[in-house]
């Protein structure tokens, strides 16, 4: 495969704004086809399919580029936890499901890394997390050249074309950079994937002895050396479990104490028939529902994804706390139906407030370190797009309406591609945004935006106008 050309050839120059030190205006932006906001696993895999679908020479061009905040590929760094593994199989990877014979699969990875036999005797669908990033990482290394690390988007612009009045077929999208300069780059269409924010309860804020457990291994990195902490993890998700696993292992001198409203840690349902719903086809049938059956899926097979554990490691953390039954010792305490209602400082750590929802009671936990795995939360699509958000057609939660392949709906004047890579389970389900249909997805978003460059111009398949039963559709107004 040949993807080492620079995308930036030609007519596609990158442009500089006032403030990258030459004193100047903005200098009129060249056009490329796609901008992707977020440089995570979802943009990676559409600048994939861009490589593989530019070295068909029949193909029509499709040029692209990519801004990302980090200064390098990074995905949930902080979670790289030794014996973490992935939960879906290696063949979800960046490419399989959408061209099996991609030489960006995680097998063509394993070929290069001389361990696809030890692979293979290894006799497992799911690699470490480890393993995983470091195959994003060899992907990203390969698509490089269209990206711009260290550049963090800061505004999504219309372009007002005086040859066509009235019509928005441009954007600019603007990204400064680490040194304060700025950088404009002029498209037909952007695809947003930023990812997530670490989320934490009302009233919690992040200090250095409270945390999210996004920062857990870049934390514990930086603890001075000393024996018998106390830890206390909030959380009853596959993250929590993890981060309460490691910690009992890692810190063999210290208690660590789990919270949660539950009386346990729930199983995943990761069951043949289950996994459906993370198929493709599922994502067809459920862009195609009503709300009423949209809402009662996602309530069926929310145990497939959501604060739910792999039955493997509940049983181990159950093994090691029954086994310090045994023992007397007590370094893993399970805190089970009960919640977090207040935390405050003390001069070497965290008194914790929990009550026990049975009963309401109320007691007070001494913690050195409180550790929140609490999720995380999309970002808000439409907070960089300022004036262009009241272009946007919005259901009555304030949520972007999408068409199928992911297209924001907007106003007719506005012609040119916004898409979404997350914040899109309430109109394409819930492996909409998950790493299942990463390659799929990302392909049909890319045959999307070359229907648009180069095929015949087309509405969106939503009337922009009405919800299709002659009911006016709401509009952005306000973006806070």
């Amino acid at each position: 495969m040949d993807v080492t050309g620079s995308e930036f050839d030609g007519d596609h120059r990158q442009t500089t704004r006032a403030g990258a030190g030459d004193g100047g205006g903005p200098t009129a932006p060249d056009v490329v086809d796609l901008v992707g906001v977020g440089f995570g696993p979802s943009n990676l895999a559409l600048a994939i399919a861009a490589a593989e679908h530019r070295t068909v020479p029949a193909n029509p061009p499709i040029s692209t580029r990519f801004f990302e905040t980090q200064t390098t590929f990074g995905w949930h760094r902080g979670m790289l936890l030794n014996d973490a593994t992935m939960q879906i199989s290696f063949l979800k990877d960046l490419a399989t499901m959408r061209n099996p014979t991609s030489g960006f699969s995680f097998l063509a990875y394993l070929a290069d890394r001389g361990r696809l036999v030890d692979f293979i005797n290894h006799k497992t669908i799911f690699p470490s997390r480890r393993e995983f990033h470091d195959y994003l990482e060899w992907a990203a290394e390969q698509v490089d050249q269209v990206v711009t690390y260290g550049a963090r988007v800061v505004s999504i612009r219309p372009v007002h074309d005086p040859h066509h009045p009235g019509e928005v077929r441009e954007l600019d999208v603007e990204a400064r950079l680490a040194d304060g300069a700025t950088v404009v780059q002029r498209t037909r269409n952007v695809v947003m994937g930023q990812g997530l924010h670490p989320n934490l309860p009302g009233g919690v804020t992040p200090s250095e002895r409270v945390w999210h457990n996004h920062d857990l291994l870049n934390r514990l990195d930086q603890l001075p050396s000393r024996p018998h902490r106390r830890f206390t993890v909030v959380g009853a998700g596959q993250s929590a479990a993890e981060v309460t696993e490691h910690l009992h292992t890692r810190f063999p001198d210290s208690e660590v104490c789990a919270v949660f409203a539950r009386y346990g840690y729930s199983p995943a349902d990761d069951s043949a028939f289950a996994n459906r719903i993370f198929d493709p086809a599922a994502v067809d049938e459920y862009f195609r529902a009503g709300d009423e059956v949209k809402n009662a899926l996602l309530a069926y097979h929310s145990n497939t994804n959501y604060s739910v554990v792999d039955a493997d490691l509940i049983s181990e953390l159950y093994r090691r706390s029954y086994q310090e039954q045994v023992c007397g010792t007590h370094r893993l305490r399970v805190v089970h139906a009960s919640r977090v209602t207040g935390l405050t400082p003390l001069p070497a750590g965290v008194r914790i407030a929990v009550e026990f929802l049975p009963t309401g009671e109320v007691t007070e936990l001494d913690s050195d370190i409180v550790i929140f795995a609490t999720g995380y939360r999309p970002h808000d699509p439409l907070a960089m797009l300022g004036d262009l958000a009241t272009t946007v057609s919005c259901d009555d939660l304030g949520r972007p309406r999408l068409t199928r392949d992911y297209r924001i709906v907007t106003r007719p004047d506005v012609t040119c591609g916004i898409y979404l890579q997350g914040a899109t389970e309430h109109s394409h389900g819930i492996s909409s945004s998950l790493l299942s249909n990463v390659a799929v997805r990302s392909g049909e978003i890319l045959d999307s935006v070359i229907g648009r460059c180069h095929g015949p111009r087309t509405e969106p398949a939503v009337d922009p106008a009405t919800d299709g039963a002659g009911r006016a559709l709401a509009f952005s107004t306000d973006r806070g």
